[in-house]
């Protein structure tokens, strides 16, 4: 019988504290060991200043340095050696937490790292928590409806050109624009370009310091703007164009509906 710890990915956040699930803070009781990710450009890991209020004993908590990297190569070899320091843990008998920022498994490393780890421990016992995305939050925030009858939503890392991105606006009436970074600047002149920025809006480190909330991107300032945990929403047409055409349809089915009865009459 194997002596194999449990695997639990966490989604926390992102931002305010509280964002997340009750069945996952009884999982982060239950760890033995608690891993927490940190870029290896910050000071501090985000996904632990999410969990404030909650009692976790500092000895079980350990930070590992994330890379922010482009190069899948890389990135691989990294996802595989902090698979390896997880490993170590689970093969131990030791129950291990992994903390994610966003949903889990939603452009979430995490994902890399569960698919490594089933690599080593093809029977990891193991649970997913689903988090709350950033840009449900980003939503929430702003009071930003997301879809509304049958509008179609797109959910996409940002295009690497202004081209693919118009054509992601045009076929579609919402766009949720993640990982932007550098592209920021191109990507606010394309919305200004398209005259749709006054109804767009962005969200940074919400609920965290220096957070930017924005729900008119016009005059965003890229250079004030940019960093990273940055979300997107666009709106290709006004809320309230968009309502009064569907306020406009009843009316006209209507009317055709009384010229058809009069002239059966």
């Amino acid at each position: 019988m194997s002596n194999t710890g449990t695997f639990w990915g966490i989604g926390v956040g992102p931002g305010p504290a509280g964002y997340i699930p009750l069945a996952a803070v009884e999982a982060l009781r239950l760890a033995d060991v608690i891993f927490a990710p940190r870029a290896t450009t910050s000071e501090s890991s985000v996904a632990l200043q999410c969990l404030t209020g909650i009692e976790i004993v500092p000895e079980r908590i350990r930070e590992i340095e994330f890379q922010m990297e482009s190069d899948r190569s890389v990135l691989s070899d990294h996802y595989a050696q902090l698979a390896e320091t997880i490993a170590v843990e689970l093969r131990a008998g030791r129950n291990v937490a992994y903390l994610t920022i966003g949903d889990s498994l939603t452009y979430s490393t995490y994902g890399y790292i569960l698919a490594a780890l089933q690599a080593l421990l093809p029977n990891l016992p193991q649970r997913t928590f689903p988090g709350i995305s950033s840009y449900a939050a980003a939503a929430a925030a702003m009071s930003w409806p997301l879809g509304e009858g049958k509008e179609r939503t797109l959910i996409l890392p940002c295009p690497e050109n202004a081209a693919d991105l118009r054509a992601d606006i045009d076929s579609h009436d919402i766009v949720v624009l993640m990982k932007i970074g550098k592209r920021l600047p191109w990507v606010l002149d394309l919305l200004r370009d398209l005259g749709i920025s006054d109804h767009c809006a962005f969200a940074r480190r919400i609920g965290l310091a220096n957070e930017m909330l924005s729900t008119d991107v016009g005059n965003l300032s890229a250079t004030e703007a940019m960093g990273y945990l940055s979300t997107l929403l666009i709106r290709k047409t006004p809320r309230e164009q968009r309502l009064s055409r569907q306020a406009i349809l009843p009316d006209a089915l209507r009317v055709n509906a009384n010229l058809l009865q009069a002239d059966l009459s």
